[in-house]
C-alpha cells in the first residue's frame, strides 16, 4: 500500500489523497477543488494527476468547496464509483456543488464576452451544473460511528471532527494478505466549545495520520462569541441610534451562530423588538439544512431544543430569497439588523448593504470573522478611512 498526495500539500486548498492498495484499487480522500486567482490555480484544477477512471471510491471528510469541488469534474472525466459521506454532508454538498457549478458558468459567461469580440479561443467552464448533477446519485451515507465494510479490504469509520456540519475525521482499517493497517485522514478539525456543534471526537488509534495543519503553530481562544456583545451593538446602533446593523456573515456556521445568540437574547426577553434580517438564499438554504440534523448538535442546544423547537428562530426574524427584497432594505431608513453573506464582504448582497450604510455615523458594520487583508471586510477591519466598493471610493463614516 502507499498513498500519493495530490493537493491540499504545502497550500491549504484542494484537498485530495489517494490511497493505493496491492490489488490496484485506489480510495480517493476528498476531491476538493484549488482556490485562488490566476492561470496557476486555473491549471491545478484541470489536471488531475492520476485517472478520474481509475479510482475505485471516493471518501469525503465534509463539504467544503476545497474538500469536495471537483466532484463534477470527476465524474465527467470517468469516475463511476461510490462516494461515501455523512448525511448531513450529502445535504450540504447537493446545494454548494450547484453553487459552483453556477459561479464556473457564470465566470466563464463574463469573461467570453470580451475573448468574442477580441476573437480569441472561448472558455469552458471546469463543470456545469448538469454535472454536477450527475453526482448526487453516487453518493453513499453512513453516519458518525458506524461501522461499514465499504470493500473487501476496506472498513470504514466516521468519527466527529467538529468542523462544520457533518464534518468527520476518516478512520480505514485496511486488510492486505496478513497486514492490516490503520488510517485516519482527519479532514479539517473543528474547536472545541463551538456555539452549535459538538466537541471533535478522539481519533481511534492508528498506524498513519495524514493530519491537516492549517493552524498547527498557533492556540486558538475558544469559539465563544458572546450574546451580551451581540446585544450591546444591536442597542446602541439600532436602538439608540435608530441606525442599521450589517453584520457579514459565512452563509454556513456564522450565520445560524448569530441566530441562535439572538434566539437566546429572545428566550431571556433581552431582545430588542426589531426587524431581523437574513438576506441570502444560500444562508436560508444552509440554516434550513443545518435545522435537519440536530444530531450534530452539542448537549446545550439539544438541551433547549426540548423548550423550543427552533433554536434559530425568533419573533422580528425574516428569511430574504428575492433580489427585490434585498433592495427595498437599501431603500428603507428604518432600524434593523441585516445579516448577509458573503463573510468577508467581498462579494454578495452584503456588499450592497454596506455601500448604503458606510457613510453615515449611526450605522455600523460589524464584522464578526476572518477576513482576508485584501477583502471589503479586510480593509475594513484594518481601519481604512477610505474603501472602494464596486468601483466608488467611499468614505468610512460608520
Amino acid at each position: 500500500m502507499k498513498i500519493s498526495f495530490h493537493g491540499a500539500a504545502r497550500t491549504v486548498t484542494g484537498s485530495k489523497h489517494i490511497i493505493h492498495l496491492k490489488n490496484g484499487k485506489k480510495f480517493l480522500l476528498d476531491c476538493g477543488m484549488f482556490q485562488g486567482m490566476g492561470k496557476e490555480t486555473v491549471d491545478l484544477n484541470k489536471d488531475w494527476g492520476f485517472e478520474p477512471s481509475e479510482i475505485t471510491q471516493v471518501i469525503l471528510s465534509h463539504a467544503h468547496i476545497d474538500h469536495i469541488g471537483l466532484l463534477p469534474k470527476l465524474v465527467k472525466d470517468g469516475f463511476t464509483g461510490k462516494i461515501w459521506c455523512t448525511p448531513p454532508t450529502a445535504d450540504l454538498a447537493k446545494v454548494l456543488l450547484l453553487d459552483s457549478a453556477h459561479i464556473q458558468e457564470a465566470d466563464v459567461k463574463y469573461g467570453n464576452r470580451a475573448r468574442e469580440k477580441d476573437g480569441r479561443e472561448l472558455l469552458e467552464p471546469l463543470y456545469t451544473e448538469e454535472d454536477a448533477q450527475q453526482v448526487f446519485p453516487l453518493f453513499e451515507t453512513l453516519d458518525y460511528m458506524e461501522k461499514r465494510q465499504i470493500d473487501d479490504n476496506v472498513e470504514l469509520l466516521y468519527t466527529d471532527c467538529g468542523h462544520i456540519l457533518g464534518s468527520a475525521a476518516v478512520n480505514l482499517r485496511i486488510k492486505e494478505g496478513a497486514e492490516e493497517t490503520r488510517i485516519t485522514f482527519s479532514g479539517d478539525v473543528g474547536r472545541y466549545r463551538d456555539v452549535i456543534l459538538r466537541s471533535p471526537d478522539n481519533f481511534p488509534q492508528a498506524d498513519v495520520i495524514i493530519l491537516e495543519s492549517t493552524y498547527g503553530n498557533s492556540l486558538h481562544d475558544l469559539n465563544t462569541m458572546a450574546a451580551d456583545q451581540l446585544l450591546k451593538e444591536i442597542t446602541s446602533t439600532c436602538v439608540e441610534q435608530k441606525g442599521k446593523l450589517v453584520i457579514p456573515a459565512f452563509s454556513l456556521g456564522r450565520t445560524q451562530e448569530l441566530l441562535y445568540l439572538l434566539n437566546r437574547l429572545e428566550l431571556e426577553n433581552r431582545l430588542p423588538d426589531l426587524n431581523y434580517y437574513v438576506d441570502s438564499p444560500m444562508s436560508v438554504q444552509m440554516t434550513e439544512i443545518i435545522k435537519r440534523h440536530p444530531e450534530c448538535f452539542n448537549k446545550r442546544v439539544r438541551k433547549l431544543l426540548e423548550k423550543d423547537e427552533d433554536v434559530f428562530g425568533f419573533k422580528g426574524l425574516h428569511f430574504i430569497k428575492d433580489v427585490e427584497d434585498s433592495m427595498k432594505l437599501n431603500e428603507s431608513k428604518s432600524p434593523c439588523v441585516i445579516i448577509s453573506a458573503s463573510g468577508m464582504a467581498e462579494a454578495g448582497r452584503v456588499k450592497h448593504h454596506i455601500k448604503h450604510v458606510i457613510d453615515d455615523a449611526k450605522n455600523t458594520i460589524l464584522l464578526v470573522g476572518y477576513c482576508e487583508p485584501n477583502s471589503l471586510g479586510g480593509r475594513l477591519k484594518d481601519g481604512a478611512r477610505q474603501v472602494s466598493i464596486f468601483g466608488e471610493q467611499h468614505e468610512v463614516r460608520a
